[in-house]
């Protein structure tokens, strides 16, 4: 193998990916000719490098493409989008829930995840080097925690039973948390349960929390704000409602705009200034034009000036969104393609730059203001949950008029508006499975009047082991150690 190169060093080395595919990638990726070693003694080479493990936030199985893209993933696999007959069949296995360990679209996040916690520990263990000292190397270590967090999380969720689905879910098979930069690693194995798994998130978060200094401008990297919204979302799956509450509150503090009703369309559609596009994102992952990074591809491309969509919404979910909706006109475009008529998802089309290169926003202010509005209502405190949830609906309805929802009509309004508000941002699929409800989709076509072609497999029990992704089988060949799912 080649000698490490700083940037490379964080690219592709993992626990679970082969070295040839590491010799590949060396040669794609490395930007800074120069040895580690050499590298890691001056400050600069840390933030550098940290920014390298945000850079692999973009890396196949995570966010670029089409196969495996997270940004369709959580809604193909459920009832928000249905599969065109006008696209090229990418990712049809998924939607019809054919998941197996050789397969990419359902594997590609494990791979691509853990790559992006191998370069996180490469600066962390370079961290007591000498170079860095007081609030600066305190901030180092809170983002490079905050990130290996994250792709922690990421990976737990998909591969592991979430602990609020089912009665038994805290005690059964957790994930590999990797704390150590090792990449020839091959004796790790899924010896913690989920709930241990959770527990080493969440420390991981809370060091960052009380450590980091990053400031909220910056959307692109951790701030505290994102930190303690990201806590909200992993105290939401994990059942501790109090702390959801808690660590939300104090991002919505720090962070208070969901984005005005005015704004709203052009954090997804225009390009007005930073202060514009970036208002209610806690953390986005950057993703400018010179990237080529054309993750909105996962969804449509542009040809001869038409959509021509891999997948469209579902007629019933279409249909949830009123006309006075800004959310609407902004996450969708009902228009012709080969004389067929569609509902395109034309939210990651573009923001007046290249064709579907846009930021991935992957934690918002309006999902941290749903986190605590429904962690409110499960504790009882229903003014709350109601306070938050008209907050929200103020900014995405016109000619709004306060609700006055109680009881388990509360509930529903919560988790419609999350639904509706988080749609294709990688969130339905785990909103089911955190709840243990089934897929049910409409049975509606894939044209615009819900004609059309219907999806194959109209359900998914939520007992079904398909909840939980297959660990991909190149991983287990490389380290017999790792557990499978059951049933793959």
């Amino acid at each position: 193998m080649k000698k490490n190169i700083i940037t490379i060093s964080l690219a592709a080395l993992t626990v679970f990916v082969s070295l040839t595919s590491c010799e590949r990638n060396l040669d794609q990726i490395s930007s800074v000719n120069e040895a580690e070693e050499q590298a890691m003694t001056r400050p600069e080479s840390f933030r550098q490098a940290l920014d390298g493990a945000y850079t692999a936030f973009k890396g196949t199985g995570y966010y670029t493409s089409d196969a495996g893209n997270q940004l369709i993933m959580g809604d193909l696999t459920t009832d928000n989008l249905i599969i065109s007959d006008a696209g090229r069949n990418s990712n049809a296995s998924a939607s019809n829930f054919e998941f197996s360990s050789d397969n990419s679209q359902t594997t590609g996040l494990f791979s691509a995840a853990y790559a992006v916690v191998s370069r996180a520990n490469f600066v962390l263990s370079y961290l007591n080097n000498g170079v860095l000292t007081g609030a600066q190397k305190d901030n180092i270590e809170a983002e490079a925690r905050a990130i290996r967090a994250a792709a922690h999380f990421d990976i737990l969720r998909a591969y592991s039973v979430i602990p609020t689905q089912n009665s038994t879910a805290e005690h059964q098979y957790g994930i590999y948390y990797s704390e150590s930069f090792n990449p020839l690693n091959n004796n790790s194995s899924r010896s913690l349960s989920v709930d241990e798994s959770y527990k080493k998130v969440i420390n991981d978060l809370l060091f960052a929390a009380d450590k980091i200094t990053q400031n909220d401008a910056d959307k692109g990297r951790f701030s505290k704000a994102a930190v303690y919204g990201l806590l909200s979302r992993v105290y939401l799956y994990k059942g501790e409602y109090a702390n959801t509450v808690k660590y939300g509150q104090l991002a919505l503090g720090l962070s208070p705009s969901v984005t005005t009703l005015d704004n709203f369309n052009r954090i997804w559609k225009e390009n007005e200034g930073l202060a514009k596009i970036t208002d209610g994102v806690l953390f986005q992952i950057s993703n400018a034009a010179p990237e080529r990074n054309t993750v909105g591809v996962a969804y449509n491309q542009l040809i001869d000036g038409q959509y021509r969509s891999e997948f469209v919404a579902d007629y019933a979910f279409f249909n949830m969104f009123a006309n006075n909706d800004v959310r609407k006109t902004s996450y969708f475009t009902t228009a012709l393609y080969n004389k067929k008529m569609y509902n395109h998802i034309t939210k990651y089309a573009g923001n007046g730059g290249p064709v579907n290169i846009v930021p991935i926003k992957y934690l918002r202010t309006a999902e941290v203001l749903l986190n605590v509005a429904e962690a409110s209502y499960r504790s009882g405190d229903e003014g709350t949950a109601l306070t938050l949830l008209n907050q929200l609906r103020k900014e995405r309805y016109t000619s709004f008029t306060p609700g006055a929802e109680a009881g388990t009509a509360l509930l529903d309004a919560i988790l419609k508006e999350r639904r509706l508000e988080l749609a294709f941002e990688n969130d339905r699929w785990y909103t089911l499975k955190r709840l243990g409800l089934p897929v049910q989709r409409s049975g509606k076509g894939d044209i615009a009047d819900g004609s059309g072609s219907k999806a194959l497999t109209q359900t998914l029990a939520a007992d079904s082991y398909l909840w939980q992704w297959p660990i991909p089988i190149n991983a287990i060949q490389a380290n017999p150690n790792i557990k499978q799912n059951d049933k793959y």
